[in-house]
């Protein structure tokens, strides 16, 4: 069994296709809308042969209370290989105006590991 993709809900569905191709490197499909429900949908590749990230939106979208802890989606990590890219991408990032919430740090775990936000709040993990 294998992971396939992670889908989340985004307002801009453009300036959140270009973050993760230009920050990420990530490359995007052709974008998917139904004309009934007004869904429209990328899908992000990572490099071969790793889970994908679906980017959606619809006209229906509710906030969400960002302010509080909730079950359900926490993070998004992003294996970069060694601690120097994750220090060189958390400043590109940071000079973007992505918040960093954590680190760098050693989790207990093993991971070197900063926590930042991208452009719609969404938590993000930057590992090695």
């Amino acid at each position: 069994m294998q992971l396939t993709h992670t889908a989340l809900y985004v307002h801009n569905l453009e300036g959140m296709k270009d973050f993760y191709i230009r920050y990420f490197g990530a490359e995007a499909n052709q974008k998917y809308q139904n004309p009934k429900t007004g869904l429209q949908t990328y899908f992000l590749s990572f490099g071969a042969g790793g889970a994908r990230l679906e980017l959606m939106t619809r006209p229906d979208l509710a906030e969400r209370n960002k302010s509080a802890q909730a079950y359900g989606y926490t993070h998004i990590a992003f294996q970069l290989g060694s601690r120097e890219a994750v220090d060189a991408l958390t400043k590109i990032l940071a000079e973007a105006g992505c918040p960093v919430l954590s680190g760098p740090r050693v989790t207990g775990d093993g991971y070197y590991e900063v926590s930042l936000q991208d452009p719609e709040g969404n938590l993000l993990e930057l590992v090695a």
